[in-house]
């Protein structure tokens, strides 16, 4: 029976880590397993920055933003000789299995560390919601209500001033947050990596909806497409519209996580140790159809989670 679990995060922060942190100690401790929280990610993994967990060291962070644990990028981690060291740290605290909480490149180093012995569960914390088989990631609720609250902001000012209004924000290749902030807002256009960029198509859409009694707009993008301040002056030029472009950035990682989030969080980390304790590993935690289920961390690997196509024709048919 393992005796000793440890749990970090890795990779960009999200809210509802906290949760599922505390979910593993707390976990742990009520079966009587020792639990460590590992500083800095994987950095911390292979420096020894270990903190031991109390009942009074989890109070109180079930509602917190970002990550109490902090996080690191480590590229180091890939090298094998990194990794046999960061292991022994791990023994040094009797410390037999690990929790990872992050993305896609935390889940690789979760992977390697089971195939040289220790046990790992992943953990999809990303707001980004770019993790396949699972339903939602650790963060994406909290981040899409930020992106919805930003965009009906946005259309107040849109309307008083008769404007388009351009908004970028966070996804990478996975247009999950653009297109569900789309149907919440009723924008007029969302474009991601999946659907591509047809500027044409696009800007003869905003002509169409100049010319009806509808006079401003709303348009999404996810990250990285175009340049959206150049895009702003190429639609403003094409439609009379004047258009004004909006970054949305980092604003979007932080802040209190929903309680969606936190619940998420919480069963996921549960998860997470009773697998750890039945002596599995090489898993990842998801949510399906409301099941928290696991799936190997390698089956992830040789497939990419894709927006599902209704959510890009219910845009179309409430425009």
């Amino acid at each position: 029976m393992v005796k000793t679990i440890g749990v970090l995060t890795s990779g960009g922060d999200a809210p509802g880590m906290n949760a599922a942190v505390r979910a593993v100690a707390r976990t742990c401790m009520n079966k009587g397993i020792d639990c460590y929280g590992v500083m800095l990610g994987y950095k911390g993994l292979h420096e020894g920055n270990f903190y031991k967990f109390n009942k009074s060291s989890t109070r109180n962070i079930i509602n917190v933003g970002g990550t109490i644990l902090k996080s690191a990028r480590y590229p180091e981690f890939k090298d094998v000789k990194i990794r046999e060291e960061a292991i022994e740290q791990m023994k040094t605290v009797g410390m037999e299995a690990l929790v990872v909480v992050g993305g896609d490149g935390s889940y690789h180093g979760a992977l390697e560390l089971t195939k040289m012995g220790i046990n790992c569960i992943g953990l999809p914390g990303t707001i980004d919601n770019d993790i396949p088989d699972t339903d939602y990631t650790i963060g994406f609720d909290t981040c899409l209500n930020t992106i919805v609250e930003a965009l009906d902001r946005l259309r107040d000012t849109s309307m008083s001033h008769q404007r388009c209004t351009i908004l970028e924000v966070m996804g990478r290749s996975c247009g999950d947050l653009a297109v569900n902030a789309s149907i919440a807002c009723g924008a007029e256009a969302v474009i991601t990596a999946e659907t591509g960029f047809d500027e044409e198509k696009l800007i003869a859409l905003l002509k169409k909806s100049k010319a009806s009694d509808k006079q401003h707009a709303i348009v999404v993008i996810t990250e990285h497409v175009t340049d959206v301040n150049e895009l702003a002056k190429r639609i403003e030029a094409a439609t009379g519209f004047e258009t004004r472009a909006n970054v949305l950035g980092h604003l979007q990682r932080g802040g209190r996580p929903t309680a969606r989030d936190r619940i998420l969080a919480s069963r996921m980390g549960i998860k997470a140790v009773e697998l750890l304790e039945a002596g599995y590993g090489g898993l990842c935690i998801c949510e399906q159809g409301g099941l928290i289920v696991s799936e190997p961390i390698i089956d992830l690997f040789e497939h990419r989670r894709r927006v599902p196509e209704y959510l890009y024709s219910d845009v179309d048919k409430l425009r």
